[in-house]
């Protein structure tokens, strides 16, 4: 059988999170955040760079015109549920980025990350798509 490798995408209106992954590895291949216009151009390179079968596009409102941008690359585009993937991001963020200082004393969910969190929330969105092939 072949390694599944999945582009989640995290649509945004301004900007959006991307992550490469491969069924069953721990750690993803690539994480990024690009502004929206330039997202056709970061796919085909990705197209390029990994053997991709599948993208897994978040289920929000900016997620009809993303994914007429992403019909032109051949590849299946599944729309997975993303409810509650920024708040779960967070927690992502912070568990790869432990807080330090004075800000490891305040409760995590109190925390707010210093930077966007959009790659981290299109990593939840692949997990969640091999997730529910699993099941």
């Amino acid at each position: 059988m072949t390694e599944r490798i999945i582009l989640g995408i995290d649509p945004g209106t301004r900007k959006c999170g991307f992550a490469v992954i491969a069924a069953g590895v721990a750690a993803p291949l690539e994480l990024g955040i690009v502004p929206t216009p330039e997202l056709g151009a970061t796919v085909a390179r990705l197209v390029r760079q990994y053997p991709l079968t599948t993208i897994a596009l978040g289920g929000g409102t900016h997620t009809a015109p993303v994914g007429a941008t992403l019909q032109g690359f051949g590849l299946p585009v599944d729309v997975v549920d993303e409810r509650e993937t920024t708040l779960r991001a967070r927690h992502r963020y912070f568990t790869v980025n432990p807080p330090r200082g004075w800000r490891r004393l305040v409760p995590r969910g109190m925390l707010l990350p210093p930077v966007p969190i959009d790659d981290f929330a299109a990593l939840l969105i692949a997990e969640r798509l091999v997730d529910s092939r699993r099941s």
